[in-house]
């Protein structure tokens, strides 16, 4: 499983640490990834995702789920977020259409 918000995308970057004496050694900067039940209230189900910290505290600004999703750009999102979204666009425009 790779090291990567399945929402934002952010992702493993890479530096240096840099010692007193100016050596520098190869480091990996992990982001920090919490698994997470969000819940759909288009869909009215839970989804289990791996998001980052900040990836919660974006989805919790902008309303929840679906409406992070809305904004959200389908190339940075997983393969199981876009199908998501999908999902959640569906289901507005067959409730739109009904009513």
């Amino acid at each position: 499983m790779a090291r990567r918000c399945e929402l934002t995308g952010k992702d493993v970057m890479t530096g240096n640490n840099v010692s007193h004496a100016n050596n520098k050694s190869r480091r990996r900067f992990l982001p920090n990834l919490c698994n997470v039940t969000l819940i759909s209230e288009t869909l009215g189900r839970s989804v289990s995702l791996r998001i980052s910290a900040h990836a919660l505290r974006s989805v919790e600004h902008r309303g929840g789920l679906d409406a992070f999703l809305a904004k959200a750009k389908t190339d940075e999102l997983s393969l199981k977020a876009a199908q998501l979204k999908r999902e959640i666009q569906r289901k507005q425009h067959a409730e739109a259409a009904t009513a």
